[in-house]
């Protein structure tokens, strides 16, 4: 019995994405809930899986193609166990290639998903041995062998290349390539967004820097002692989102946005942490930052960043938020101004942390400092304000006492 796939639910006001990877070809055995294809929509990628075991009938679109929510994209022949063979006329007008022509590991055809993640995490498509259809590439490939080379280990072993003809000498005023990539949905709309921001909003940033040495100190002190109770390393996104629900709070205006002319304040604080995904910068938000503690903030953190990884964060993940944290350090940025993200009103930067010479009490000495960024909609935010949340942020990094007694 033949079953037809459809586009499931995408979340709330999405109601179309775009076919970003086939991950099952017609003739290949599917499991009931696996996924079939990968599909993008404006904030995420979410796979498709099969309500069904059986083998894969058709495709009804192409990679690229933009697909409403309930519309036929598959059919599966539901209750086989085995590939089907290809028919006999089609083997026959389709010579098969070379075993020359692709050889995994080497110079191939990769799918938009697996070119992007392998943009995005820096690894050698050539290093990695592919486990898809014929040797191919996969997206869960290159996660692997990124996570490989990031925890210090190796990526599978690629299989073996045959003899390579000798490479043509290098002369120059050569042909030079180029490559022509279509954007993808989610690339397409984070450049709307952003640009949307520069144009609708009048945007400042205001500047401070920060000593570090008090939450490093206590980091050290306490990070064993805290890993081992809850089960979560101590990092400085706790810190820095505990200092931020201080600020806002005494400075409202900045947990707050403008819809047509008035203004929206919120009595609870919903901090959006930007994070790389290998589509594309994504904000999930840590719901009621300002009544959770350390740990459960850093679980989140935590969570929000293997997911983004793993390309499984969900439209209500990103829904809402009230103030975003961008943490460039992480890349090595030393400053920058971040731009909001619409429709909050503000967003504060963090960025590396390195030793500098700074006078304390009349005396020139060396400390962890970074500098912060406080990007705001001045429409809204008065530069007193602005300035005055930023200062309580660097205040209460620098004393995180404050953090525990309220000030």
């Amino acid at each position: 019995m033949a079953t037809e796939i459809k586009v499931p639910a995408l979340g709330e006001s999405v109601t179309e994405g775009t076919i970003a990877e086939w991950l099952k070809q017609p003739g290949e055995a599917v499991a009931v809930d696996e996924p079939i294809c990968s599909l993008e929509t404006d904030k995420v990628a979410v796979d498709v899986p099969s309500p069904v075991a059986g083998i894969m009938s058709e495709h009804r679109v192409a990679v690229g193609d933009t697909v409403e929510v309930g519309a036929v994209i598959a059919v599966i022949e539901a209750g086989a166990t085995a590939a089907a063979p290809a028919p006999a006329a089609a083997k026959a007008e389709t010579p098969a290639p070379a075993a020359t022509e692709e050889v995994p590991g080497a110079a191939q055809t990769m799918s938009p998903a697996v070119r992007r993640a392998v943009l995005e995490h820096g690894v050698d498509p050539s290093t990695i041995k592919g486990t898809g259809k014929d040797g191919r590439l996969t997206k869960e490939d290159v996660l692997a062998a990124a996570e490989a080379k990031k925890s210090g280990g190796t990526a599978p072993a690629p299989a073996p290349a045959p003899s390579a003809p000798a490479a043509a000498p290098v002369t120059t005023g050569g042909a030079r390539g180029e490559e022509r990539v279509k954007m993808t949905r989610m690339r397409q709309t984070i450049a709307k967004r952003l640009k949307s921001a520069q144009d609708n909003a009048a945007l400042l940033t205001t500047f401070n820097d920060v000593d570090m040495s008090a939450v490093m100190e206590a980091r050290d002190k306490y990070k064993d002692l805290f890993a081992k109770k809850h089960d979560i390393r101590l990092g400085f996104m706790g810190f820095f989102a505990k200092a931020a629900c201080l600020a806002l709070k005494d400075v409202p205006a900045v947990n707050a946005y403008i819809d047509g002319d008035e203004i929206i304040y919120h009595d609870y604080v919903d901090i959006s942490v930007a994070v790389s995904a290998p589509n594309g910068l994504v904000v999930p938000v840590i719901r009621d930052a300002d009544k959770k503690g350390f740990a459960r903030i850093e679980q989140d953190i935590a969570d929000f960043g293997a997911r983004a990884k793993a390309g499984t964060l969900t439209m209500e993940d990103m829904t809402g938020g009230t103030f975003t944290i961008s943490n460039g350090g992480v890349f090595g940025s030393l400053m920058s101004t971040p731009i909001i993200n619409p429709p909050q009103s503000a967003v504060l930067g963090l960025h590396r942390i390195e030793d500098r010479p700074v006078v304390r009490n009349g005396q020139i000495v060396i400390r962890p400092m970074m500098y912060l960024a406080l990007s705001y909609d001045h429409r809204l935010i008065d530069g007193r304000e602005a300035v005055t949340a930023l200062k309580i942020i660097k205040e209460a990094i620098e004393d995180p006492t404050r953090m525990l007694i309220d000030l």
